[in-house]
């Protein structure tokens, strides 16, 4: 599992990550021997062709998910993908239009809320205002009935693990966003489920404090052993956290892997540009370990996609190495350049294709670069309904994208009309 340390940005994290990425065909075999050692565990929930619609429109379509005992897994996608509703499903606030739910083999699909093994924390956190923090964690366990020797060694253990020891007697409205959100923690591993589901409950904090509650998370995961569900729309926190990442859009899943998985081989246009960043361009597979793009032929690591098969062809900013341009093949303009801190964000225009490159050295608008590529550089994937979809770095976001295409489609339409007056 790779975490972010102290002082290491997501830039040198995409680096590390990359770093990574190992000849297909050795993939495969990795692949294939973490799956077997994968399935070992026990499967603690299964969404089985699960189909929720909110007034007539589907939002989960014939969804299925298995999840594995004592994992970390992060559902990850863009508003609106279903990733939230999957998880309401799971916990029994919604009760799906067919599918079924199943908990180890017990069908919990009829069962209420309050009977299942699950304890869910949302982004508000819920805690209740009139109680201080040792009765807002004892509050479950005095429903069930637990006795107060009990009750008292558990709320004690569970602010410790959180690093809350001297705060039982605080109230609630004296705490910052953080320790609630701690509290919110211990209250929900007081009562010991099997399973806690978080409904991107870091989304209120700041940065620096959204970064500590990650590591915090993982961590009291690690010493419980708990089953954590994690629902954001940020990749850095799934890549951070994660055993496992789902990747989500359109109520479907476009891919399930380890953070190193999804980030270094995307099964599809939308997972390469939902996580991280990534110039996506039309390629042509000669055969296997050769590709086409940007008008050159190059060598790669992929295979298996046939001779001369449209493909989409994926280039990280940060691997893509600055050079002279009599030097290589790849050239262009410099048109923006971003200082970001620990790089600088280079766009370049090679041949009316604006390319995004990360990089510690900076160059200045309107210079002339070369691009440098390596085998290692270049990932290959099949055409899906997302190619296409995702093109340069003209814009940073499809809404903007979306925006200057009918901008210019009504400037062309209202100059047409002058021109008839």
């Amino acid at each position: 599992m790779l975490v972010l340390r102290p002082g290491e940005s997501t830039y040198d994290k995409q680096c590390e990550l990359k770093r990574q990425r190992v000849p297909g065909q050795l993939i495969r075999v990795c692949y294939a021997a973490a799956k077997e050692k994968h399935q070992l565990k026990n499967t603690i929930i299964s969404l089985k062709d699960i189909t929720v619609s909110y007034d007539g429109e589907q939002v989960l379509g014939g969804f299925n998910l298995a999840i594995r005992e004592g994992e970390f897994v992060t559902l990850l996608g863009p508003s609106g993908c279903g990733k939230t509703t999957a998880l309401r499903t799971i916990a029994g606030f919604i009760k799906p239009d067919a599918g079924d739910v199943f908990f180890y083999d017990q069908n919990i699909t009829s069962l209420p809320p309050h009977k299942r093994e699950v304890n869910t924390i949302f982004q508000k956190y819920a805690l209740f205002p009139h109680l201080n923090v040792y009765n807002n964690i004892a509050f479950g366990m005095r429903l069930k009935g637990c006795s107060e020797k009990q009750i008292k060694e558990t709320v004690h253990r569970m602010l410790a693990m959180v690093d809350m020891s001297g705060y039982a007697h605080r109230g609630v409205s004296q705490l910052s966003g953080g320790q609630q959100q701690r509290v919110a923690i211990a209250r929900a591993l007081a009562n010991e489920p099997k399973v806690l589901l978080l409904d991107e409950p870091l989304g209120a904090l700041d940065l620096k404090l959204r970064k500590d509650m990650q590591a915090e998370l993982k961590k009291i995961q690690q010493q419980t052993g708990i089953t954590f569900v994690f629902v954001t729309h940020d990749q850095e926190e799934a890549l951070s956290m994660s055993d496992t990442v789902v990747v989500m859009d359109k109520g479907m899943i476009q891919q399930i892997g380890t953070p190193t998985d999804i980030y270094n081989e995307p099964k599809n246009a939308f997972v390469a540009d939902f996580i991280g960043e990534s110039n996506i361009l039309d390629g042509i597979m000669l055969e296997d370990y050769s590709v086409k793009f940007a008008g050159h032929i190059f060598h790669c690591l992929d295979g298996g996609f046939g001779s001369n098969t449209p493909v989409d062809v994926v280039i990280r900013p940060e691997d893509i190495k600055v050079v002279e341009p009599e030097s290589t093949l790849i050239t262009g303009e410099v048109t923006a350049v971003t200082f970001k801190g620990v790089h600088y964000e280079i766009i370049v225009d090679v041949s009316g294709f604006k390319w995004m490159i990360q990089s510690t050295e900076c160059r200045e608008t309107g210079d002339r670069i070369g691009l440098s590529l390596t085998p290692n550089d270049i990932h290959v994937m099949a055409k899906s309904e997302y190619s296409g979809t995702f093109g340069d770095y003209s814009t940073f976001s499809d809404e903007m994208g979306e925006d200057k295409n009918a901008s210019s489609e009504a400037l062309a339409e209202e100059e047409g009309n002058n021109d008839e007056i």
